[in-house]
């Protein structure tokens, strides 16, 4: 029997109304309405421009400084009496005490691989990168600061910024739409890394710089809070933020912004084991060396935390995102900013418009030319597709590009070949005798296996596009697989549901299709 139950019908005017509901923004602005317009992208709409450097030098002192420290404990752990271990910008060195150690120094130098040159002689020993390790540690720098840029500017995978290498170690980004570019500069250029590491007991901040020297493996770092107030802190990082699970932005117990923060399993576990074994001593929290606080611990503290400081509410939204997003291996600086001008995207909008009327018309007339008032009723279908687009790009605030105007013009394409298959279908069962209603009910039992196959096929290619694709490409799978969904639904739903009504309204005793 050609009907439709009363919960389809409901079902299909709610999610049309959504689908509307949603896309109304990208009509009309109400000051008071509660939806969002479609995000639209670099080249639509104009936005930042950003060329950005790596400070890889940094990274190399950092991670010689990191190395030293390895090869004190090492050292130690081998008992061996050393002097005179430092690290520079390009090196570590030190001397040993007794000549005797030397075959269990070149022991534990050898470790290190062919990422690094090892110079000794009788007493002293010199490490240094080789220009093979020196162009690794660039190149997995870089491409770490790249994901990690993406993370920041884009958690959600939809706003298509556009991040790309540009020589040996920069990196250029543009981010469409941008309402302050200042704060995106403020992301990017905070490293965002962060440790937790013991506080040196055997000394004050205030005495060592007084005395203007500090034990030996720990280090002097100024508070975060601009008070003059100074830590000596262990050089050893007991637990790292790239051990954190997951950071948001909350409020302490006196009601100011903090971020929690949850650890994951190995971080959980040794934060556990730092805070157990360390009761009663001071445990601080340093933000790109810079000691936000120096808790006590009074307790053993497992997976979870909080950090507290002076900050306001977007600071503490911004630092729970970039924490989330990962440390930057490198402090980034901005060799050029400009914004770019919707110019070009003024000209792409009006002739996307001129080119989507004139497709319209001639597909409507077409379509209603070839099949009647049936040809009608899946132009409507047509219009409540793109509306239904509009409306989920709206919800998901996603970035609409050129390539995503493709992509909705594909599947403009693929909703009409739908109907096509579907009314052909009907044309043939009415060629082989049946009447009006068998023949429509046959017709669309028949052609679904054939649309969903197709459309299925496209939707898992849509789908790979977005996990492996970026940028662009990304943009135009978003578009093409919420496209073939709601393609799907105008066809094999609401199309049919209009026929059905057309005709138990009509009751025509023959169809003309």
């Amino acid at each position: 029997m050609l009907q439709f139950e009363s919960w389809k019908r409901f079902a299909i005017i709610i999610v049309c109304l959504a689908g509307l509901f949603a896309a109304l923004p990208n009509a009309i602005s109400v000051p008071f309405f509660p939806g969002k317009s479609v995000n639209l992208g670099l080249d639509l709409r104009g936005g930042s421009h950003l060329l950005l450097s790596a400070d890889i030098d940094s990274v190399v002192t950092e991670r010689l400084s990191d190395i030293s420290e390895g090869i004190r404990i090492s050292l130690r752990e081998e008992k061996i009496k050393f002097r005179s271990l430092s690290s520079d910008e390009d090196s570590v060195s030190f001397l040993l005490r007794d000549l005797a150690d030397s075959q269990v120094r070149d022991e534990i130098m050898s470790d290190f691989g062919n990422d690094f040159i090892i110079e000794t002689n009788a007493e002293m020993t010199r490490l240094r990168f080789s220009e093979s390790g020196f162009t690794e540690l660039q190149s997995r720098t870089v491409s770490q600061a790249i994901e990690i840029i993406r993370r920041r500017l884009d958690p959600d995978g939809t706003k298509e910024p556009v991040i790309q290498r540009q020589g040996a170690d920069r990196i250029l980004v543009q981010v469409p739409g941008i309402d302050d570019p200042e704060r995106v500069k403020a992301l990017l250029g905070r490293t965002a890394r962060l440790t937790f590491q013991l506080v040196d007991m055997r000394m004050t901040g205030a005495e060592a710089k007084s005395s203007g020297r500090v034990p030996p493996g720990s280090v002097l770092l100024e508070s975060a809070s601009n008070d003059g107030q100074s830590y000596v802190v262990e050089k050893r990082v007991m637990v790292s933020g790239d051990m954190l699970e997951t950071a948001s932005a909350g409020f302490d117990q006196n009601n100011q912004p903090a971020i929690n923060f949850s650890f994951n399993s190995i971080g959980a576990k040794r934060f556990a084991t730092v805070t157990g074994k360390n009761i009663g001593r001071p445990f601080a929290i340093i933000l790109d060396n810079l000691v936000v606080s120096a808790p006590t611990i009074r307790s053993q503290i497992f997976a979870n935390g909080q950090i507290t400081g002076d900050f306001s509410i977007q600071e503490s939204n911004d630092l729970a995102l970039v924490l989330r997003a990962g440390a930057l291996p490198a402090p980034l600086t901005v060799l050029e900013e400009r914004s770019i001008g919707p110019g070009l995207g003024a000209d792409s909008i009006q002739a996307g418009k001129v080119a989507a009327i004139i497709g319209i018309i001639l597909v409507v007339g077409y379509i209603i030319l070839s099949y009647g008032i049936y040809g009608a009723m899946a132009s409507a279908g047509l219009i409540v597709n793109l509306i239904l687009i509009l409306g989920a790009l709206s919800l998901l605030q996603a970035t609409l590009t050129l390539p995503g105007i493709a992509g909705i013009v594909l599947t403009m394409g693929m909703a009409v070949d739908s109907n096509v298959l579907i009314f052909e279908r009907i044309r043939e069962e009415l060629r082989r005798g049946r009447g009006v209603r068998d023949a429509i009910l046959s017709g669309y039992s028949r052609a679904i296996s054939t649309i969903m196959d197709a459309n299925l096929t496209t939707l898992i290619a849509s789908i790979l596009l977005y996990i492996f694709g970026s940028g662009p490409v990304r943009g135009f799978s978003v578009t093409l697989g919420i496209g073939i969904i709601t393609s799907l639904f105008t066809a094999i739903l609401f199309t049919r549901l209009l026929i059905v009504l057309w005709v138990n309204a009509k009751k025509p005793k023959t169809l003309v299709i």
